[in-house]
């Protein structure tokens, strides 16, 4: 039997092509957005953007990255919402994932 998830325990997820292209657009468009916006970039000043960089290395479709639980769906043994710690600045809500072992879902990490 498997064991259920609980807020704050850390799991593996792994990307499916969804994650990765919705990754890869934020980090693409913050890229053009820094390269055009000329406002003041100083905190506290009028029109400040205040946006979150989305800076961080290329993902692709399968790759597995650390993951914190951050609610457990009573109605569905095992699904969960994660934070997924990326490779940048950032990291990627992932909703509703049920555990296994493809993409798009997590899974325990091994003991070595």
């Amino acid at each position: 039997m498997s064991q259920q998830p609980t807020v704050g325990r850390i799991v593996h997820y792994t990307l499916n092509e969804a994650d990765a292209k919705a990754i890869n657009k934020r980090r693409a468009d913050f890229q053009v957005f820094q390269s055009c916006f000329s406002g003041p970039s100083a905190p506290g000043q009028a029109g400040a953007d205040g946006h979150q960089a989305h800076v961080g290395n290329h993902v692709e479709a399968g790759q597995v990255y650390p993951a914190i639980v951050v609610r457990v769906w009573e109605s569905s043994f095992n699904s969960a919402n994660l934070q997924v710690l990326l490779d940048g600045n950032d990291a990627y809500w992932a909703t509703s994932k049920a555990e296994g072992d493809e993409p798009g879902t997590w899974a325990w990490p091994p003991r070595v």
